[in-house]
């Protein structure tokens, strides 16, 4: 890992894994950025995208995992999780291959 995380707050590690979302696909697009914004506050999202945009998919995977061990989530944080990534799949009208395999991982992990 190229970045090792300081220890983020459920709200962190929710955006991070909206990026992660947004990116899956190869392409992040306006839309999915814009949504994402909207649920940070700037100097979180540029801190966290920052950091993000230096990790590779591995990285990724690793801090998401890292930082979920780190939180109990509660069902219905889980739910609200899920519900928000698939907010940014559904951004763009396209739920490609990768986001079907990325929201089966989050699922592996989240649960």
């Amino acid at each position: 890992m190229k970045n090792v995380q300081k220890h983020w707050s459920k709200t962190e590690l929710k955006i991070y894994i909206l990026m992660f979302c947004a990116k899956v696909d190869q392409h992040e697009s306006n839309q999915e950025i814009e949504l994402i914004k909207s649920k940070a506050d700037p100097e979180t999202f540029d801190r966290l995208y920052k950091e993000f945009c230096e990790d590779d998919e591995d990285a990724c995977f690793e801090k998401i995992e890292e930082a979920i061990g780190k939180h109990p989530f509660s069902p219905k944080e889980i739910a609200d999780i899920k519900k928000e990534v698939l907010e940014v799949f559904n951004t763009d009208k396209k739920f490609g291959m990768k986001e079907r395999y990325l929201d089966k991982v989050l699922d592996n992990i989240l649960y």
